[in-house]
Protein backbone atom coordinates (compact mmCIF):
# COMPACT_ATOMS: atom_id res chain seq x y z
CA UNK A 1 0.00 0.00 0.00
CA UNK A 2 1.25 3.45 -0.83
CA UNK A 3 1.27 6.35 1.60
CA UNK A 4 -1.81 7.79 -0.12
CA UNK A 5 -3.73 4.53 0.38
CA UNK A 6 -2.78 4.35 4.05
CA UNK A 7 -3.76 8.00 4.56
CA UNK A 8 -7.08 7.40 2.83
CA UNK A 9 -7.84 4.35 4.97
CA UNK A 10 -6.94 6.33 8.09
CA UNK A 11 -9.14 9.27 7.04
CA UNK A 12 -12.16 7.10 6.32
CA UNK A 13 -11.82 5.09 9.54
CA UNK A 14 -11.25 8.29 11.54
CA UNK A 15 -14.51 9.83 10.32
CA UNK A 16 -16.40 6.60 10.92
CA UNK A 17 -14.96 6.35 14.43
CA UNK A 18 -15.71 10.00 15.14
CA UNK A 19 -19.34 9.76 14.06
CA UNK A 20 -19.74 6.54 16.04
CA UNK A 21 -18.29 8.21 19.16
CA UNK A 22 -20.46 11.35 19.00
CA UNK A 23 -23.54 10.03 20.82
CA UNK A 24 -21.62 8.54 23.78
CA UNK A 25 -21.87 10.52 27.01
CA UNK A 26 -24.33 13.08 25.66
CA UNK A 27 -26.89 14.36 28.16
CA UNK A 28 -29.63 16.87 27.47
CA UNK A 29 -29.36 20.05 29.56
CA UNK A 30 -31.68 20.55 32.52
CA UNK A 31 -32.21 24.21 31.69
CA UNK A 32 -32.38 25.29 28.05
CA UNK A 33 -31.12 28.78 27.30
CA UNK A 34 -33.03 30.91 24.77
CA UNK A 35 -31.71 30.44 21.25
CA UNK A 36 -30.22 27.00 21.92
CA UNK A 37 -31.62 23.68 20.75
CA UNK A 38 -33.21 21.64 23.51
CA UNK A 39 -31.11 18.63 22.53
CA UNK A 40 -27.74 20.45 22.42
CA UNK A 41 -25.41 19.07 25.10
CA UNK A 42 -23.80 21.63 27.44
CA UNK A 43 -20.44 19.79 27.32
CA UNK A 44 -20.07 17.77 24.10
CA UNK A 45 -16.44 16.74 24.93
CA UNK A 46 -15.40 16.76 21.27
CA UNK A 47 -11.66 16.57 22.04
CA UNK A 48 -12.12 13.30 23.92
CA UNK A 49 -14.22 11.90 21.09
CA UNK A 50 -11.68 13.03 18.48
CA UNK A 51 -8.92 11.37 20.50
CA UNK A 52 -10.91 8.14 20.73
CA UNK A 53 -11.56 8.29 16.98
CA UNK A 54 -7.83 8.76 16.36
CA UNK A 55 -6.91 5.72 18.44
CA UNK A 56 -9.62 3.60 16.78
CA UNK A 57 -8.55 4.75 13.31
CA UNK A 58 -4.88 4.09 14.00
CA UNK A 59 -5.57 0.54 15.21
CA UNK A 60 -7.88 -0.24 12.28
CA UNK A 61 -5.43 1.26 9.79
CA UNK A 62 -2.60 -0.91 11.12
CA UNK A 63 -4.82 -4.00 10.97
CA UNK A 64 -5.90 -3.24 7.39
CA UNK A 65 -2.29 -2.49 6.39
CA UNK A 66 -1.06 -5.80 7.81
CA UNK A 67 -3.85 -7.75 6.10
CA UNK A 68 -3.21 -6.15 2.71
CA UNK A 69 0.59 -6.36 2.91
CA UNK A 70 0.56 -9.98 4.08
CA UNK A 71 -1.34 -11.03 0.98
CA UNK A 72 -4.48 -12.30 2.71
CA UNK A 73 -6.43 -9.86 0.55
CA UNK A 74 -4.95 -9.07 -2.83
CA UNK A 75 -6.03 -5.68 -4.18
CA UNK A 76 -3.99 -6.05 -7.38
CA UNK A 77 -6.27 -8.63 -9.07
Amino acid sequence: MSFFNVALVFLITWWLGFFLALPFGVKAPDKVEPGHASSAPPKPRLWIKAGAATVIAAVLTVIIFVIVESGWINLRE
